[in-house]
């Protein structure tokens, strides 16, 4: 991961510059939701530095379930409204936190993670999913990854044909 992210700008308004560009010209021409989810998972992976965990979770009948990801095993699983992936989702908004230790009913799917954003997808205003990405440093996120992420989540949000995803009717 190190080599990747070392070929993106230190800067951080241009390194989203640029991997904005690069999530648009990714995913154009595919609408298929798993190898989209999948190629951003690996795109964010590649740009994002001191991060140990970057996936999806999607909304499958009455929970999440865990998407494309990069990153350690994962938890499976994950109920509306538990853990900072279930907050997002039913709250309909991102959630940074800057130490997850701190964060009441976190899930420890990595003993390594300290920080986390969680960024929710839409369809239609109706959450379909979230994009989850932890760091082993404590405050690696920040307001500016909050506004990036969201907008790299409406890129995402705007290439992919949800109504392929079962569970979400």
């Amino acid at each position: 991961m190190e080599q990747t992210a070392s070929l993106y700008p230190k800067d951080q308004k241009e390194m989203y510059a640029l991997l904005k560009a690069q999530m648009k010209a990714v995913l154009e021409g595919e609408r298929h939701v798993i190898p989209n989810l999948a190629n951003a998972s690996a795109l964010l992976d590649g740009a994002l530095q001191n991060i140990n965990w970057v996936g999806f979770y999607l909304k499958h009948r009455e929970e999440l379930l865990l998407g494309p990801f990069q990153g350690k095993l994962a938890c499976m699983h994950i109920a509306f409204g538990k853990g900072v992936c279930g907050t997002a989702y039913s709250r309909g908004e991102t959630v940074l936190v800057k130490d997850v230790h701190q964060f009441p009913g976190h899930i420890a799917c990595d003993c390594d993670s300290n920080s986390e954003i969680v960024v929710p997808l839409f369809r239609h205003r109706q959450v379909v999913g979230v994009l989850d990405i932890d760091s082993p440093l404590l405050a690696r996120f920040d307001e500016t990854d909050a506004c990036e992420l969201e907008a790299i989540a409406r890129i995402i949000e705007n290439s992919c044909d949800w109504s392929e995803l079962p569970g979400l009717q």
